[in-house]
């Protein structure tokens, strides 16, 4: 088929603008003029003045989780504690019998009453019914006290925080590995559960562009729910799955390297955490505060164990602390990894000491990070990091070091949507007001190259996929106008038309 009549932006420099361009099979075959008359009596599709852009990837998304949340009690934008128990209640109202209530997106420091999340406040309003709900930095889980029952009392981890009253009682707040153990020993949900979530997940996430994500819910078997998924219907997204580190010995054992799968399914890299998160006070930072889940010693040994047997490593970092600590130990092991061609990626690099910002372009390390989390957490940033702000959230200092940076939603924490990103990227702003720290916002192509381009590098695909050249796979996005030609007030209000992965129209197929 030929997709003409409108501008097509192809984000390689060596022919970054067509009229047209052609797809035959799943590959892109060239512009009008060029290759088309390979094509047997190709199909021509008016774009009517459209933009055709590369397919977007999310470099950061908990799929399965994101899925599984789009059913749940929606517990974001609550500013006080009397609203957010105002949405549980009418949650349970809904809920059958015997089911547990769920949700997820509560952030006390918005709440402007001063009030912090109880078991006894959850118990007034949900009863004997046990509740559990996920913070909107999905690093505290707040229970009642029928689902601290569950537990037995055996809330403590090493790395996990039980925040407990004056009387040394649990509160109802877990923080870190102790949400975490909680959450995978009882508030488990069944595989069917997830697939149905999921085959909604992708067929919303294509609504949004959406050709490849880079999924992190490794820890609860998400390549096997893929491969499930695949196996039932044909998967019609991309997949760069990771894999917790501590399941490397498994991966040496069946001498499995990284990229092992399929096109469309392959799993390709190890997730480890150094800390926790801005909106649960866990971040790792220099002044010593935050929670330490990995040390720097601790990962460098998990680098070098990973490039020995062929695999990447992705570490969360948020703190200054934990970013350095990361930094530091990619140094100390680059003579094992460098030399393997691996791709090491640093996940968030929220707050940043500057002086540590060059160091990701120096040591070939990416930044793997989350454009819409700046307008989102600027007052959160303001008030507790308010002396570290030139480091924080700099993703145009990383671009203008020399850095690879690539964006994702971190969803469900923001929602999947990869446009909402990038126009994040270059306002810094998504709710009316100015921008945030203006000098760190980025141009629409440095937006797009980090949405489209540097995630397919991420996963040794930039031959294959990322812009719109002969030979690429014809992963594509139709948009309603070209971005490029607006003023940046209107970016918020350019909208996807259709998605094609694979040359299969896989959302709202012509003609429009």
């Amino acid at each position: 088929m030929i997709l003409e009549n409108g501008i097509v932006r192809t984000l390689d420099p060596s022919l970054p603008i067509s009229r047209a361009v052609a797809v035959a099979g799943d590959r892109i075959a060239g512009g009008v003029g060029v290759h088309e008359t390979s094509l047997a009596s190709p199909e021509t599709i008016d774009l009517e003045g459209r933009c055709v852009l590369p397919g977007f990837t999310d470099s950061h998304v908990h799929f399965p989780t994101w899925a599984v949340a789009q059913r749940e009690v929606r517990l974001d934008a609550c500013t006080s504690l009397d609203e957010t128990l105002d949405r549980i209640r009418a949650a349970r109202a809904t809920l059958p019998e015997g089911v547990h209530l769920r949700g997820f997106g509560w952030r006390d420091a918005d709440w402007t009453d001063g009030l912090h999340p109880t078991k006894e406040d959850l118990d007034a309003v949900t009863g004997a019914r046990p509740a559990a709900l996920i913070s909107k930095d999905y690093h505290s889980l707040w229970l009642n006290s029928a689902a601290l029952a569950l537990a037995g009392g055996d809330l403590e981890v090493d790395g996990g925080v039980v925040e407990r009253d004056a009387r040394g009682e649990p509160t109802g707040v877990l923080r870190e590995e102790a949400a975490w153990r909680f959450k995978e020993r009882h508030l488990t949900i069944p595989d069917d559960e997830y697939l149905e979530a999921m085959r909604s997940g992708v067929k919303l996430a294509h609504t949004r562009g959406v050709t490849c994500v880079h999924d992190k819910d490794g820890w609860l078997g998400a390549a096997g729910l893929w491969q499930r998924l695949d196996e039932y219907g044909g998967l019609m997204l991309r997949v760069w799955q990771s894999v917790p580190h501590e399941t490397l010995p498994s991966l040496q054992a069946l001498s499995l390297r990284s990229g092992i799968g399929s096109q469309m399914l392959r799993v390709g890299y190890l997730k480890v955490f150094m800390d926790g998160a801005l909106g649960s006070q866990t971040a790792w930072m220099l002044d010593g505060s935050g929670v330490q889940i990995t040390s720097g010693e601790e990962l460098a040994e998990i680098i070098r164990a990973g490039a020995e047997a062929g695999w990447p490593v992705a570490v969360h970092a948020i703190g200054d602390r934990a970013n350095r600590e990361a930094l530091d130990a990619f140094e100390q092991t680059r003579d094992v990894w460098q030399p393997r061609g691996l791709r090491q990626r640093i996940e968030h690099a929220q707050c940043v000491a500057p002086e540590d910002l060059p160091r990701f372009a120096e040591l070939g390390v990416a930044v793997s990070a989350q454009f819409s989390h700046a307008p989102s957490d600027r007052d959160l940033a303001e008030r507790f990091w308010s002396d570290k702000l030139d480091g924080t959230y700099a993703f145009r200092s990383l671009l203008d070091s020399g850095a690879v940076v690539a964006n994702g939603s971190d969803a469900p924490i923001e929602e999947l949507d990869p446009w909402s990103g990038v126009v994040a990227g270059v306002l810094r702003t998504l709710d009316g007001r100015e921008a945030w720290r203006p000098e760190e916002a980025l141009t629409l192509e440095q937006a797009l190259q980090a949405t489209c381009v540097a995630p397919s590098w991420l996963s040794h695909d930039e031959r294959i996929r990322g812009t719109l050249v002969p030979g690429r796979l014809a992963d594509l996005v139709v948009l309603d106008r070209d971005p490029f030609a607006c003023e940046p007030a209107e970016l918020p209000d350019v909208n996807v038309v259709a998605t094609m992965v694979a040359g299969r129209w896989v959302h709202n197929p012509p003609p429009w």
